[in-house]
């Protein structure tokens, strides 16, 4: 009778596993790849920012999705979730959450760990993130 030892099942476990996570790997970074070259296409197919509206104001399609930035207006809006100075960020009509840190980077709700520049990259990385998601909204739900 042939019998199989722990060794040689020890051994095939193994292979299989690597072979596995070798597979895996390799789907992701044709994934990754694949991802980067959309958002060079979409970064360049953007267009100009402020492409409508008063100075200021930015309106434009990244990705299918509309995003819409409005300057600061004078005092605290809808119902006090903002402070003062904030500009209204939104993509598809919702609004998108920001705040302004002390060193003039800008974070939001969905990219809460990770700074941006200008709300405009803030809200392009957003898009990126909500992979066709949409906004919900916060507290009332």
């Amino acid at each position: 009778m042939n019998k199989i030892t722990r060794r040689q099942a020890l051994g095939t476990t193994a292979g299989a596993l690597t072979v596995l996570g070798l597979a895996g790997a390799t789907a992701y970074a044709a994934d990754t790849d694949s991802r980067a070259a959309i958002s060079a296409g979409n970064a360049a197919n953007a267009g100009p920012a402020g492409t409508a509206g008063t100075a200021g104001t930015i309106d434009e399609v990244y990705q299918g999705r509309r995003i819409q930035i409005t300057p600061a207006t004078g005092g605290a809006h809808h119902g006090g979730h903002h402070s003062a100075g904030l500009p209204a960020v939104r993509i598809d009509g919702r609004e998108l959450h920001v705040m302004q840190n002390a060193d003039g980077t800008w974070i939001s709700v969905v990219n809460h760990y990770e700074t941006f520049s200008d709300p405009l990259s803030l809200a392009r990385a957003a898009v990126r993130e909500l992979q066709g998601a949409a906004l919900v909204p916060m507290g009332g739900m």
